[in-house]
């Protein structure tokens, strides 16, 4: 009996020390610190669906470009800037006063507080323009503009992808598009410079370089076999809306359903 009694409280041992392990693992994703701790602490309901401190950043940032860019695409067209300043200056505009009323809409339907005013760094940016003219002018309108876009770009894209409010998800498509539309006007003008944004990039960047490795210089490698589907299937979509290295920005004007609007 003793020999079983012993036996016993070996096994209730063993089970309270795999439990005392195996407990931190199952509870991680609930502690205080985690991924998951901390999406929770930031999310609200909405009848949207949740409404996360990434999401209400987003609705921050599109307005934001708008009350700088909007004001430096007009300052373009009132300047002696060559034709592809001022046709981009009008996607600026254009793109810009679209994407202010939906993002309103969207703010308000979702109780977010939205700035009325550029923020310091972005002031700052109009004062560059504002001091700059001719050659330098035009160099800066393309590089301080392309800069700000191209590192909206990927949050845009990683909010849309991690969304579960709709209002987010078809704002962030919203403004995926408007983005792209402007970093190709940008580009068009010729001015932007690519080495200067490669190397901020780089300067950025905390992780190694992956990839393929390097090509030996002057060599030309051999064509891949194409991707495409086998036997009778039937597509008739295209690949693109429109010519390329043209964005199509064509959609319906925005629905103010809640008269959210003043």
């Amino acid at each position: 009996m003793r020999r079983i009694n012993g036996t016993a409280l070996v096994i209730a041992a063993l089970f309270a020390t795999v439990g005392a392990l195996a407990y931190p693992v199952w509870s991680y994703a609930d502690r205080s610190g985690t991924g998951q701790a901390n999406l929770a602490a930031g999310t609200v309901s909405t009848r949207w669906g949740p409404l996360t401190a990434s999401d209400r950043d987003l609705i921050v940032r599109v307005r934001l470009a708008g009350l700088w860019e909007l004001p430096a695409g007009q300052q373009a067209l009132e300047r002696p800037v060559s034709k592809a300043f001022k046709e981009t200056a009008d996607h600026l505009i254009v793109g810009h006063t679209d994407l202010d009323k939906r993002v309103r809409i969207v703010a308000a339907q979702l109780g977010v507080e939205l700035p009325n005013q550029p923020n310091p760094q972005q002031q700052g940016w109009l004062q560059e323009l504002s001091a700059a003219s001719g050659k330098e002018y035009e160099y800066k309108f393309a590089n301080l503009l392309r800069s700000a876009h191209g590192k909206i770009f990927p949050a845009i894209g990683a909010v849309r992808n991690s969304t579960r409010n709709t209002l987010v998800r078809q704002l962030a498509s919203d403004t995926n598009q408007t983005v792209l539309d402007h970093i190709t006007m940008l580009e068009k003008t010729g001015s932007v410079d690519f080495d200067a944004i490669a190397n901020d990039t780089a300067a950025a960047a905390t992780a190694s370089p992956t990839g393929p490795p390097a090509p030996v210089p002057g060599s030309t490698a051999a064509s891949a076999p194409p991707a495409e589907a086998t036997g009778d299937v039937q597509v008739s979509s295209s690949p693109s809306p429109g010519e390329p290295g043209t964005v199509n920005t064509g959609r319906p004007d925005p629905e103010d359903s809640d008269n959210v609007l003043q």
